[in-house]
């Protein structure tokens, strides 16, 4: 296993969680009757595009740890997504993104031999997951689903989490209904790269 330094941990991390809002916002985007070109957006925080080019900036100064192969489905998919923006069938496009982005998480588990790397990318994965799905009303046993998932990620880390904080996300994953509010609340302050 080769030693992180805490600035490529934090970046493995949010690796996973933007390529995560990739994959979910595209997917919640898909499912919606209607459609806006805003994930197009790449000065705005919340479109899909700002989230893409936010992984791939991580990517690219990951690339010794994450290999040539992995890194290169988050340019395909940087690629396909000036494509959907400039296209008459720009859902179409955003599907090949989402397939660029699964081809990133299957060659990340295929070809990234050092498991704490590949388990911090899962781990930043699972928390934006968690978020999202409690953020946007997501079925309960979904949320549920992730935050045991989350759980079980975590202790592979190695890195430096709240306890407490996890302790309550599995308090709410164990309740008759979600709190989802408190959800967010409790995954948005599980992790800290502050070295404490």
């Amino acid at each position: 296993m080769a030693i992180l330094s805490l600035g490529n941990s934090e970046r493995l991390f949010w690796l996973g969680r933007y390529s995560e809002r990739v994959f979910t916002g595209i997917k919640f985007l898909l499912a919606r009757p209607s459609w806006n070109g805003s994930c197009f957006d790449e000065n705005n925080s919340e479109s899909v595009h700002f989230s893409l080019m936010r992984a791939y900036d991580n990517a690219i100064v990951l690339r010794d740890e994450i290999g040539s192969d992995t890194f290169s489905y988050v340019q395909l998919a940087v690629y396909e997504m000036k494509n959907a923006s400039r296209s008459r069938t720009p859902l179409v496009g955003l599907q090949k993104v989402n397939d660029n982005i699964a081809a990133f998480w299957g060659m990340a588990d295929d070809s990234i031999s050092d498991e704490h790397v590949r388990g911090i990318i899962k781990l930043g994965k699972r928390v934006e997951r968690v978020d999202l799905y409690a953020r946007n009303n997501a079925d309960s046993e979904d949320i549920r689903r992730e935050i045991h998932r989350l759980i079980y990620r975590i202790a592979k880390t190695g890195l430096h989490y709240d306890g407490a904080r996890l302790s309550a996300l599995n308090a709410l994953a164990g309740g008759e209904s979600i709190n989802r509010p408190e959800v967010v609340r409790e995954v948005e302050s599980l992790i800290n790269f502050s070295g404490t």
